[in-house]
């Protein structure tokens, strides 16, 4: 086998020596820009300002293109199932079936895909758009009053529903595709193999497959970085050890810096295993874990409330999707645009650039777990029932909790605690303590198995993509490497300015990516309009 065959789509990959199985290239310049960033973070004092600075550039500059790029995704893959004769195409050969059970197979594709973010905003999410939102700022609707909870669980909807889901489906569908039907490298070069050709296509593909490595890093950083803030909050409730918590009420440096070390320890162990044991195994039990919290809020919780907030807001939220998904808010004179613009960007473009900065992993991982099924099926899966997962959970435990302030037991408890306290306070209020410590046991420990499943599954696709795809290439050397580099990162920005730098890195990380993407339907859509006279099946 001859590693540098001129193939577009695929990669130079070493003979011998330690990247042995390994683009060096792809491996060392990857490596090199998240070090330096690191090595930044670390020593200057003026690092989490800069970031706020340019990230607030870069939302003016490209805050439309964000959502305009978002809403193409989701179009392109609902229409690719919809339509009769693409919704049929397998991803895999004709007749081939799924690895996976659909049980297994979904509880990978929603633990890797938005596990943590659902946790930790199944609250907080509901809640905030409860006190604030576009028709609040608009004067449509009260804060905080019961005409408002129908806004606020539209505009939770938006951000959890279809467009996320469709940034990850049209990436891993458009993998899958090249990979298990044209028989090219699962890794994100593959779907460009018609733009690449020529002497510089190896240089560019090379180009494709590190900024989809830095964008992994930098959304998984993020996803872990908020996760573990609501981690050291649960621990707290439960433990009740002062050192967690500082005199602002916010978990210390020393906690978060533990908790990363922690989950990104477990997560290289799990990875090390492989998808079929560590990944499967972790996922299975956190579907299971899940119900079960789920369960104990539908018991405890408000009930009546949930269900008729799922209903109406499903509603709500498919009338204004055209809108909200099209709407762009431009800063200006008017103090009522200066505020849809902030919450625009502080919300909608931090979720479109959190989501974007996630596909290459979510995407990658998604391809790797799907083969043998049929787009209408995938999309089925991994697009339709992951958003009613979502918002099954906000209206039940983000219902529970509007309803404690709807009814005055909360007395503003909930709204004014920390974003990540949200979901303990709400368990707090909601049962007696005998009851309230077992079921926030259960949730710290969902939230870890969570943190644990995606952070593997991150060190996992990178390794992939590294490797050119090459799904038997399996060094644990390296997956130590770059646990232990996702491990910096956090810890750096985390350090460095908290969330907010995470955020900032982020918002600006995506950009290069969301180019890619489009560039990857366009030539999924070529891919497919010349294999359209192929059999299906």
């Amino acid at each position: 086998m001859s590693n540098s065959a001129a193939r577009p789509g695929k990669t130079h990959l070493e003979e011998s020596g330690f990247y042995r199985g390994y683009n060096k290239w792809i491996s060392l310049s990857s490596k090199g820009i998240i070090l330096l960033l690191i090595l930044w973070a670390s020593t200057s004092d003026q690092a989490a300002v800069i970031l706020a600075q340019v990230q607030a550039i870069t939302i003016s500059v490209f805050g439309g293109w964000y959502i305009a790029a978002t809403t193409f995704f989701m179009a392109i893959c609902l229409l690719l199932a919809l339509w009769p004769k693409t919704g049929k195409i397998r991803l895999g050969k004709p007749h081939e079936r799924p690895e996976f059970s659909n049980f297994a197979w979904f509880s990978m594709m929603f633990g890797a895909g938005i596990g943590v973010g659902m946790l930790t905003y199944s609250t907080a999410e509901p809640i905030f758009h409860f006190t604030n939102n576009p028709d609040v700022i608009l004067g449509n609707t009260d804060s905080l009053a019961a005409n408002n909870v129908r806004s606020a669980y539209k505009w939770t909807l938006l951000h959890y529903g279809l467009t996320p889901w469709g940034c990850y489906g049209i990436v891993g569908m458009s993998m899958a595709y090249f990979s298990y039907h044209r028989g090219l490298p699962l890794t994100i070069r593959s779907p460009l193999s018609p733009l690449l050709s020529g002497r510089g296509s190896r240089f560019l593909g090379n180009i494709v497959d590190t900024a989809a490595i830095l964008a992994t890093v930098i959304g998984v950083g993020v996803t872990i970085g908020y996760g573990v803030t609501q981690f050291a909050f649960g621990v707290h409730q439960i433990s009740g050890a002062q050192w967690i918590m500082d005199a602002a009420g916010k978990p210390t440096s020393l906690a978060l810096v533990m908790s990363v070390v922690l989950i990104m320890l477990a997560s290289t162990l799990s990875a090390s295993s492989g998808v079929v044991r560590g990944i499967r195994w972790l996922s299975n039990l956190n579907m299971v874990l899940s119900f079960v919290l789920l369960s104990c809020f539908i018991a405890f919780g408000a009930w009546a409330f949930a269900v008729e907030s799922f209903f109406q807001g499903i509603l709500d939220y498919l009338v204004a999707l055209p809108s909200m998904s099209t709407t762009v808010w431009h800063a200006g004179d008017d103090a009522v645009q200066q505020a849809l613009s902030v919450w625009q960007g502080d919300w909608t473009i931090f979720y479109w650039a959190w989501w974007i900065a996630f596909t290459p992993f979510v995407g990658l991982f998604l391809s790797r777990v799907s083969r043998g099924r049929t787009i209408r099926e995938y999309v089925l899966g991994a697009m339709i029932v992951p958003s009613l997962m979502c918002f099954t959970w906000f209206c039940i435990v983000g219902g529970t909790a509007i309803d404690l302030e709807l009814s005055g037991k909360a007395n503003g408890t909930i709204t004014n605690s920390d974003l990540s306290a949200q979901l303990f306070t709400t368990i707090k209020l909601l049962l007696d303590s005998q009851w309230a410590l077992p079921l926030s046991i259960l949730s710290v420990v969902l939230l870890l198995t969570y943190l644990v499943t995606s952070a593997d599954s991150a060190v996992l696709v990178i390794n992939t993509i590294a490797s050119g795809g090459e799904q038997d290439v399996h060094n644990n050397k390296h997956v130590v490497i770059w646990g232990l580099i996702v491990t910096g990162i956090i810890v750096a920005l985390l350090v460095a300015g908290g969330l907010e730098a995470l955020r900032s890195v982020m918002i600006i990380g995506a950009l290069p990516f969301s180019v890619v993407m489009v560039l990857m339907v366009v030539a999924f859509l070529q891919a497919l309009w010349t294999d359209r006279s192929e059999p299906r099946g």
